[in-house]
């Protein structure tokens, strides 16, 4: 059976506030909410994202909560055009993200911009 990733866990400082990022900012819909939790349905054919305090994702996981620094990992959007990435990469920043380079020419032909949600998560948005 192949690997799938069906739900990607973000541990989140502020839940409500990632949900409010990724939900009224985003645009992606609550599929489940609990105190503390909430799993987010990004659109069509796409994995959810789960929203979780991040003391307790790192407890689940039998490991330490300390350091938000990077983490060697990026989420990647791949968009239909360039319009599209601009767009995506400006309805972040409105929401709360920062850019952390602005979309342009990326060095292997396409076109991409990178953006940080409120928690340090990297999103990369290209297009080809």
């Amino acid at each position: 059976m192949p690997l799938q990733a069906s739900v990607i866990m973000l541990g989140v400082k502020d839940v409500e506030r990632a949900r409010e990022f990724y939900v009224e900012g985003m645009g992606a819909r609550v599929v489940q909410a609990y105190p503390g939790f909430v799993r987010c349905g990004l659109g069509e054919g796409s994995s959810d994202l789960a929203l979780y305090e991040w003391d307790a994702v790192a407890q689940d996981a039998g490991v330490s909560a300390e350091g938000f620094g990077f983490r060697g990992f990026a989420v990647h959007h791949l968009a239909d055009s360039r319009e599209e990435v601009d767009a995506l990469v400006e309805a972040a920043q409105a929401a709360g993200a920062t850019v952390v380079r602005a979309p342009a020419e990326a060095a292997w032909g396409g076109y991409d911009g990178v953006f940080a949600d409120p928690d340090g998560y990297l999103w990369k948005i290209a297009s080809a």
